[in-house]
């Protein structure tokens, strides 16, 4: 389901939380599709559980999972996570214009590139 890369400078519960987010935007995890448990994950990839909770808890705050006591973590398709994502990868598109810019690359290119992605 996942793997982990220890070279990536992210941290581990960083790539567990893209990762989970990655399959439930996709569509590989379906709405209401349970998750793994906490400790079996945390067997399955030989890490702390504590790891995964942490990235679990981020993601029920971001809106992607949601909890039932003693059921256990299920992902979720609401507007809210589609909105909050929407906001973190607009922010860090500005961000990247801003450092092109800085690195004096024209807008003409800039606008190209997006323009073509766009098109795609």
């Amino acid at each position: 389901m996942l793997t982990l890369n220890y070279r990536d400078s992210r941290p581990i519960y960083g790539q567990i939380k893209d990762g989970l987010r990655r399959l439930i935007v996709t569509g590989a995890l379906e709405p209401d599709e349970k998750l793994p448990s906490i400790r079996s994950m945390a067997v399955d990839l030989a890490i702390n559980p504590n790891t995964i909770q942490r990235a679990y808890a981020e993601l029920e705050a971001e809106g992607f999972i949601y909890s039932v006591p003693g059921k256990g973590s299920f992902a979720s398709q609401t507007r809210e996570a589609d909105e909050v994502r929407r906001t973190e990868l607009l922010a860090q598109l500005r961000e990247l214009i801003a450092e092109l810019r800085y690195l004096r690359v024209p807008d003409s290119e800039i606008i190209a590139l997006i323009s073509e992605e766009v098109g795609q």
